[in-house]
């Protein structure tokens, strides 16, 4: 890792919102304080005052709050605090406005600088309310039910959209897993129109990828390069990282595959193991599909992504499976409809909650 940010530090200073010193953060309350202690205070970032509010989140090396600027109740942003600096993710972020259309950029945050110090950096992004999809399927969980079907193919969509384009454009995500996925609301009703193209047709995302720590980037490696290594993420290894073989993109279908099934079945996915005839092996969930689900649509998505190899680009699998789901939603207008109930149904119970 610090091989790639030697290599991409050039690029970096030339990127708008990056701002780097050589000294420790001098502020007046240090950014490495508890959350407790840094709730409600003050911090200032390049002339502009951050007042925090609260902690969505927090992960080994990072803190994440949300924050007012300037005194403006109404103007949010979230602070990523991390100890020690990391300017990786900015890169990232910078890389997704460079290739990623205008139409499907919301899919995946945005950054609007980064602040690097010698003991700290701090990266300032957008503020998105809704929680995210873990919250979502959790929501159920409490009350003992599992997500509709219709919610659970809307977001499945949605999640082999983001890695179509991300892979597309040689991006790895890394740790994909819905704590990193925010959840957003199109400011619509959905109609069966939205899933007819092979393009959306207007900035109606309903997921939000965030957190690009350990994004790769493959145009910083040799065409048709492999990695090993686990993402030591409980329940999110791919067959790949669990049986030490060689993965690319397997690190974030794999990661498809269990948010699916966390979203059908409430719980993280098992996978066995069955011998096929040329000595090969097919690997599927452990958990059967309940008889009233589009079993073969589901069964599809399984067997195709947690059996892919990593020959070349999986953009036009991804698709693929993609227009399958898209147009079992479009073949009845009743599904779209209830799509509509459940999304405000879950927008009016998570905004309470």
């Amino acid at each position: 890792m610090n091989n790639l940010l030697e290599n991409i530090n050039v690029d970096l200073k030339k990127f708008a919102g990056y701002h780097k010193s050589n000294k420790v953060y001098h502020g007046k309350v240090p950014l490495t304080s508890p959350q407790n202690v840094l709730r409600n205070k003050v911090i200032e970032l390049g002339g502009r005052k951050y007042q925090l509010k609260g902690s969505p989140g927090t992960g080994a090396f990072a803190k994440v709050y949300k924050a007012s600027v300037d005194g403006n109740t109404e103007d949010l942003v979230a602070l990523k605090i991390q100890k020690p600096p990391f300017p990786w993710e900015f890169y990232m972020y910078r890389q997704l406005d460079t290739r990623v259309s205008d139409i499907e950029r919301p899919s995946f945050g945005y950054t609007h600088e980064v602040h690097v110090y010698a003991d700290v950096s701090v990266l300032v992004c957008d503020y998105l309310p809704y929680g995210t999809l873990l919250d979502v399927i959790n929501s159920h969980l409490v009350l003992e039910r599992h997500m509709d079907e219709v919610l659970c193919i809307y977001y499945t969509i949605e999640m082999l959209r983001m890695l179509e384009t991300l892979h597309s454009v040689g991006i790895i995500h890394g740790d994909f897993k819905p704590d990193n996925m925010l959840v957003c609301y199109p400011s619509g009703e959905i109609t069966d129109e939205t899933f007819k193209g092979e393009t959306r047709s207007e900035r109606n995302q309903g997921l939000c990828l965030v957190d690009w720590g350990r994004g790769i980037d493959l145009n910083l490696f040799p065409s048709g390069a492999e990695f090993y290594g686990d993402c030591r993420t409980s329940g999110f290894s791919c067959v790949e990282m669990q049986e030490q073989r060689a993965w690319t993109f397997q690190a974030d279908t794999y990661g498809l595959c269990v948010i699916a099934h966390m979203m059908l079945h409430g719980t993280q996915m098992s996978i066995q193991k069955t011998p096929r005839p040329d000595g090969s092996y097919m690997y599927q969930p452990t958990t059967p599909f309940k008889r009233y689900w589009n079993v073969e649509l589901w069964k599809n998505l399984f067997s195709t992504l947690l059996n892919a190899t990593s020959n070349g680009s999986d953009a036009a699998v991804l698709r693929s499976l993609r227009m399958s789901f898209q147009e079992y939603l479009c073949s009845n207008r009743q599904l779209v409809g209830k799509l509509n109930q459940q999304l405000a149904k879950q927008k009016t119970s998570l905004c309470l909650s």
